[in-house]
Parts: C-alpha cells; sequence; structure tokens
C-alpha cells in the first residue's frame, strides 16, 4: 500500500513541479522553484523515514523518484502544455525528453542513484537518528544555492534561494534538537 501511495505522491510532485515552472504569470520565482533540486530529494528521504528495513527504503526511495520523474513529464506533454495536444505528440515527446541530449538521460540516472540512496537515508535517520543523515539533507538544502553559482546555473530572484537556505537551517536545527534529545532520552533510561 504504501508503494502504491508513493507513486501517487510522485506523480503529483512531478507534474505539480512541472506546472510550477510554466506558471510565468505569478512571477519569475515560479521557474526558479521549479528547477531546485532538494525538494527531489527530500520527497525519497520522508518516504525512507517511513521504513525499518533498508531494502524497503531503498526501493520506496526509487519508486517516489521515479513516479516524480514520470510526472514531470507527463505533465510537460499533458493537453495543459502542449495546444493542440495528440496522443502521438505526446508519446513523442516523452519518447525524446527522456532520451535525446545528454541532460535527461543524467536527470534519469541520478534519480536512479539518489531516489535509494536518499529513502535509505531516511530509514537510518528513523532507526538510529544518524547525524550523517540529516547533515546531508540540511546540506542539500543549504548548499544548493553555492552549487549552482559554481556551475553558472543560480537562475534570478535571490529570494527563492533564501527560502530554501532558510527552510535548509531550520531543518538542520531540528535534526539537531532530535538528536539531542535522542541521546539525553537513551541516558535517561535505565
Amino acid at each position: 500500500m504504501i508503494f502504491l501511495f508513493a507513486a501517487i505522491v510522485g506523480l503529483v510532485f512531478g507534474a505539480s513541479v512541472q506546472y510550477l515552472g510554466s506558471m510565468s504569470w505569478l512571477g519569475a520565482w515560479t521557474a526558479t522553484a521549479a528547477q531546485m533540486s532538494a525538494p527531489w530529494l527530500i520527497l525519497p528521504f520522508v518516504f525512507g523515514i517511513t521504513q525499518q528495513r533498508r531494502w524497503r527504503a531503498a526501493a520506496l526511495g526509487l519508486s517516489v523518484t521515479f513516479s516524480a520523474l514520470l510526472g514531470y513529464w507527463a505533465m510537460t506533454y499533458s493537453p495543459m502544455e502542449i495546444h493542440p495536444w495528440t496522443f502521438g505528440r505526446s508519446t513523442s515527446g516523452m519518447v525524446a525528453v527522456t532520451t535525446r541530449g545528454w541532460f535527461n538521460p543524467v536527470v534519469i540516472l541520478a534519480g536512479l542513484v539518489m531516489g535509494p540512496l536518499f529513502g535509505l537515508l531516511g530509514q537510518r535517520w528513523r532507526v538510529g537518528r544518524s547525524w550523517v543523515s540529516a547533515a546531508i539533507v540540511a546540506g542539500a538544502l543549504c548548499l544548493e544555492p553555492l552549487a549552482r553559482l559554481a556551475a553558472g546555473q543560480l537562475m534570478p530572484p535571490a529570494p527563492v534561494w533564501t527560502v530554501e537556505v532558510t527552510s535548509g537551517t531550520v531543518v538542520g536545527a531540528l535534526f539537531v534538537y532530535a538528536v539531542l534529545g535522542s541521546r539525553r532520552a537513551s541516558r535517561l533510561s535505565p
């Protein structure tokens, strides 16, 4: 049941991210927010937290990430995005976006690796309050703008990145609080 739920959430997440990027009437921030990578890593982490077993967390991370990619591409070639829409045009577009050029195959391969990895990081957080998991997740949020700047891909407007770094800082603080609380509780238990 959790895999079905992950597939549905992944499809909705991917489609929503793609559609957000097309909502330019709301301002330039929508395209920038839609290009963020960290939320795509947080999603499998959150699903990984639900699992006790490593292999299930990794499989769930892969499932939700792959579903999110499918949702993203499906929205890209949906009637909401393509006018006039035809099934043939949508199908050929989906094949082209997943196979042509170098960028999308790299994204697919990265998803096949990072989805299970972040699912496993979520599981490690659940079972052992792994500070490594916490640092990687908070770091993904806090350091993405610096990585994009180094790669020459930091898009304006700056407040979008400020929100992401602030979110990472808050998430990091919550992780620290949880780790300290867990250690305190383990010292107090008989």
